[in-house]
């Protein structure tokens, strides 16, 4: 009994050995790595889960991620925005809860939407964003921005140094920044 488990243990890990070699290297470092931004101010936390694609010497805005067309915001599965409080962005209200980020990139502004559907992946087979309209909870066109330096890879960050809170994205030489602030009801 034993001897049949030990052989068919060693099927199975030669079998995966020889699909990791041949099909897809399984134990290789993802391409666009997965990562997280997060940020707690007093008692609102935000977070951002995305994957990391990097330029590797390619165009990457109008060339890679056409303009015009809507991007999944990152590599891999979809990018997803949580929030436990609801915010006011631009003067419009986004509730608390968890959102995927879809963006569109031209070449002077982003569009960049919080949907509230979740998306195992953010493309399908035929490489077509997974983004379903119908879902948008909220959409805001921000200006883009040309920095002198090169930012490899994909970074999605909050930035408070300031005092006004901000998601940023950057990739290549473009950066763009969405103005975030706590929703406060207006009390009687």
């Amino acid at each position: 009994m034993l001897k049949r488990l030990v052989i068919i243990l060693s099927i199975l890990a030669l079998g995966l050995f020889l699909y990791s070699v041949f099909v897809e290297n399984i134990f290789a470092p993802r391409l666009s790595p997965k990562d997280s931004a997060e940020i707690t101010l007093n008692d609102l936390k935000l977070k951002v889960e995305y994957n990391r694609p990097s330029k590797r010497e390619r165009d990457v805005f109008g060339a890679l991620v056409p303009f015009d067309k809507v991007w999944r915001t990152g590599a891999n599965e979809a990018t997803t925005f949580q929030t436990n409080k609801d915010l006011m962005i631009d003067g419009m209200v986004l509730k608390k809860g968890k959102y995927t980020i879809w963006t569109v990139p031209k070449e002077n502004s982003w569009k960049v939407m919080f949907n509230s559907k979740q998306y195992d992946w953010g493309v399908n087979e035929k490489m077509e964003p997974m983004w379903d309209p119908n879902y948008d909870a909220l959409e805001i066109e921000v200006p883009s921005k040309h920095i002198d330096e090169t930012v490899e890879q994909f970074t999605i960050a909050f930035d408070h140094k300031t005092g006004n809170l901000k998601l940023t994205m950057a990739w290549d030489s473009t950066f763009i920044e969405v103005p975030l602030s706590e929703y406060v009801a207006n009390k009687p």
